[in-house]
């Protein structure tokens, strides 16, 4: 009997200490999702913010980048990077398209079946390590045309990210799908403070103003990270238990 409760509570600390492991989230995708060191000027990555959903025994280390497509975050070795740090029970959070669709920047262009191709490399070489990939589709960019009706621009490329998940298995947020729901609730006036919109003189590192309706603001990325937050939960995907 002393054996057999020895045994049990070995068991208990064993499950104890597997349950607290301390473990990684590493993100990869372009500027919607990257860190944005300067304080002054207010773009902000999604990926900024989700630290603060994590549980204690979690770090997230975000490598997502601006201007980076699939094709250019491996040709850089920012993908390498990233596997040589991976460790068993790891979390890689996959999100690009934005700088893959686009045609008239050659140097991040990526045709759609290389940019499918790609994705399945960011899972299967994550899995290799024993980290487990969760893919997302693109956030939208803001579209409204002059009867504030919204619009896509995205192209095939969210599907892309789709049918590579449905194809690997894999956990997997529409980001895609949950950015535009929240930028149509927000109207075409109400959605203009998600994003970077600048009145001339408002800020001395944008003395022109600015106005681009594609990257965040601090109350835009905010959002963005709530949304993957609340679905992962929602679909318990396993990355769901280390937050909050």
């Amino acid at each position: 009997m002393k054996k057999l409760l020895g045994m049990i509570a070995a068991s208990m600390l064993l499950f104890g200490f597997i349950s607290s492991k301390p473990i990684t989230i590493y993100m990869i995708g372009d500027s919607t999702m990257a860190d944005k060191p300067d304080k002054v000027y207010p773009e902000r990555g999604w990926g900024m913010f989700l630290q603060q959903h994590c549980k204690s025994n979690v770090a997230v280390q975000n490598y997502a980048m601006n201007g980076r497509s699939t094709r250019t975050f491996i040709s850089e070795g920012r993908w390498q990077a990233v596997l040589d740090k991976l460790q068993p029970g790891d979390y890689v959070i996959i999100q690009f398209g934005h700088n893959d669709e686009s045609k008239e920047k050659v140097d991040r262009y990526t045709a759609p079946e290389d940019f499918k191709a790609n994705m399945r490399r960011f899972v299967l070489e994550a899995r290799a390590k024993g980290a487990i990939p969760v893919l997302c589709t693109p956030v939208v960019r803001r579209r409204f045309d002059d009867k504030g009706m919204f619009y896509d621009v995205h192209g095939e490329y969210p599907d892309l990210t789709r049918a590579v998940a449905k194809e690997t298995k894999s956990d997997f947020v529409d980001m895609h799908k949950l950015s535009e729901a929240v930028v149509r609730e927000h109207g075409a006036e109400g959605s203009v403070k998600m994003f970077v919109h600048l009145k001339p003189g408002e800020l001395l590192c944008a003395p022109e103003g600015k106005i681009d309706d594609t990257h965040f603001t601090e109350y835009g990325a905010s959002i963005m990270a709530n949304l993957f937050v609340k679905n992962a939960s929602e679909q318990k995907l396993s990355i769901s238990k280390f937050l909050k």
